[in-house]
């Protein structure tokens, strides 16, 4: 807690032990009551340091939620951590953590955000593909963080709205537009695929930087659409449209 005050994070995460889905039952359990008494701890500090710098702007601390594939785990999680108070400091949000099943992400988010007060933002950890985006909005979380983005470009894979392309390809070599036609990203503004194409071939570190300023851009006007389609009533036909396209490559070579 007192790292996270030092270094001025506008959200910092309390301590919480991130179990995987092959941990037993018990163990599962065990880990939980530890992770609920770190809670209360961190609650308790972030009290402290705070009234300490009350001269400088707040930071939000958010509760971690575990409990892996077990339901009433997640619930009990859930529960415990938005019902701590102490001497009236209490979770600000929470994170959704630990280990989550793509397969089953919906319905194990739907089970934490079902027992969290709806005043409180609820933020999906490590969770950033489009897809997962669009299960963890519809099942109550409000946002995200993941290294997907800037990992898959750093192998010069890059977004659009057609699917992920390889623009280390020998295609995008005399491709002088940029890498999606009318993206605002600082990449696409200055520079074409072509030079980004040059740029990993070269071996170039800006090859990196400039491929994850795009797709982090890609994915942050993903959501605000997400928010733009919620707020007209049209998410579910924005989902329509937009997953089968950009996954159509996937999907093609699945049939």
């Amino acid at each position: 807690m007192q790292v996270q005050h030092q270094l001025g994070a506008d959200i910092m995460f309390a301590f919480d032990e991130c179990t995987t889905l092959h941990n037993t039952r018990k163990y599962q359990e065990k880990s939980l009551e530890r992770t609920r008494l770190w809670a209360k701890r961190c609650l308790v500090e972030h009290g402290r340091l705070t009234e300490a710098r009350s001269h400088r702007p707040y930071q939000a601390l958010f509760g971690v939620l575990q409990g892996a594939q077990y339901e009433d785990l997640r619930r009990k999680a859930a529960s415990d951590l938005a019902a701590l108070d102490e001497d009236d400091v209490c979770f600000d949000g929470f994170g959704l953590g630990g280990a989550l099943d793509k397969a089953n992400l919906g319905t194990i988010v739907s089970w934490m955000t079902s027992e969290l007060p709806v005043n409180k933002p609820r933020h999906l950890l490590g969770i950033g593909e489009p897809d997962d985006l669009f299960v963890g909005v519809e099942n109550g979380a409000d946002t995200f963080d993941c290294v997907a983005p800037s990992r898959q470009a750093r192998t010069s894979a890059v977004f659009t709205l057609d699917g992920r392309v390889n623009i280390s390809n020998a295609k995008y070599r005399r491709q002088f537009s940029p890498i999606v036609d009318n993206c605002d990203c600082y990449t696409c503004v200055h520079y074409s695929a072509a030079y980004l194409h040059h740029l990993f071939a070269s071996k170039e570190m800006l090859a990196s930087t400039l491929a994850t300023i795009h797709n982090e851009r890609f994915i942050v006007r993903l959501v605000d659409q997400m928010r733009e389609h919620i707020n007209a009533g049209t998410f579910y036909d924005f989902k329509n449209e937009f997953l089968p396209r950009f996954y159509f490559k996937r999907l093609e070579k699945n049939a």
